[in-house]
């Protein structure tokens, strides 16, 4: 309570300052209109530092800093020495804070990083990116045989150079796996993961809810859809299309596409298989994953707190808000978000101070 009368004070003599910068004539000018301005401005401060609080398995958040949670003392004590972003304060935009909003706002508001890439490889499923498919195959975040074949090929080329991944959302899930099933014997020095679905099954029921189902499912259903439905002459002999494109939601496609084309024999049987969460011991490198606790594409209950503070190469990053691959910060979030921050400052931790881990 202490933090959080210190944060309201805090907001309310910044937004003071500003509107007595910003509001010169007129009404807004006088005293009356200032008075009701800021009356207004600290009774929203009172409402937007009081909503963002959480529980998480018993664990109280606050509008304050993320909770840090790892499996070692040495990965924390590295992360707190040289990527300090995960220790600060996470002040999500404050007119738009709220998950779906989060989510939905920002492929719109952020604009491009003016980032020059040297020696950065994006690896595109199968199908994806306008290329034509050469067998009747495509891509599920279980099955981690493309992933592995495109790491090896890289560190073929460049046998000495700082390997890093990061992978969001569906992307984390698939990297989270391969780790989880190749553990030390991996090229690669570290991984960060964004957003990831811990738990497929979780995932699912979670945006099959009534407005996340509006938002989020009936049009990811669509997209996948389109994907499959440009290749459909390849799947002719595997899968029934017709009944493929008549699906209302991402498990319905998941159960008669994606279990179908990779051999599972129920749909339980490939969300059981898909869901990082089961591999999580197994990871044999240092892994950042950032994650927001009102993530509707990955509930905060199946987030996997425990077996992460069972591996001493795992780091899990937990905010109060985020949304799904938001982080929106500041007034104006148009240029960097937390997300992106984090990121930055990890992999040049993992590459600049790396070998400290091993020394710990």
């Amino acid at each position: 309570m202490q933090r959080l009368a210190m944060d309201l004070r805090m907001l309310s003599r910044e937004l003071s300052l500003y509107l007595e910068h910003q509001v010169r004539v007129g009404f807004f000018g006088s005293g009356v209109g200032l008075s009701l301005i800021l009356g207004f401005s600290v009774a929203y401060a009172c409402y937007y530092l009081s909503s963002i609080a959480k529980t998480l398995h018993g664990c109280w958040f606050s509008f304050q800093k993320p909770q840090l949670v790892t499996g070692g003392e040495s990965f924390s004590r590295f992360l707190q020495d040289h990527c300090p972003v995960v220790t600060e304060t996470y002040y999500p935009t404050v007119w738009c804070w709220e998950s779906r909003g989060q989510t939905l706002l920002r492929p719109f508001i952020t604009s491009k990083p003016p980032v020059q890439y040297r020696k950065c490889v994006v690896f595109n499923n199968r199908g994806v990116a306008g290329e034509n498919l050469l067998t009747p195959r495509t891509y599920c975040c279980a099955n981690t045989e493309d992933l592995e074949t495109v790491i090896h090929h890289v560190y073929s080329l460049y046998p000495s150079a700082p390997f890093l991944a990061a992978g969001v959302s569906m992307g984390g899930m698939l990297l989270l796996n391969y780790l989880g099933k190749t553990g030390p014997k991996t090229p690669l020095m570290a991984a960060a993961t964004f957003s990831v679905g811990w738990n497929t099954f979780a995932c699912s029921e979670s945006l099959e809810k009534p407005l996340n189902w509006l938002l989020f499912n009936y049009y990811l259903t669509t997209c996948l859809q389109s994907s499959v439905n440009k290749h459909r002459h390849m799947f002719a002999k595997e899968v029934d299309m017709d009944h493929v494109m008549k699906a209302k939601s991402i498990r319905e496609f998941d159960k008669r596409f994606t279990a179908v084309m990779f051999g599972y024999q129920t749909i339980d049987d490939y969300y059981a298989d898909a869901s990082p969460s089961r591999r999580l011991k197994s990871v044999g490198i240092p892994v950042l994953c950032l994650n927001s606790v009102d993530d509707v594409f990955s509930p905060s209950h199946a987030i996997p707190i425990e077996t992460a503070k069972q591996n001493p190469n795992i780091a899990l990053v937990l905010t109060s808000h985020g949304g799904h691959i938001g982080f929106l910060e500041g007034i104006w979030p148009r240029q960097c978000t937390y997300m992106d921050r984090v990121f930055k400052q990890f992999v040049q931790a993992m590459v600049e101070h790396g070998h400290e881990l091993s020394n710990m």
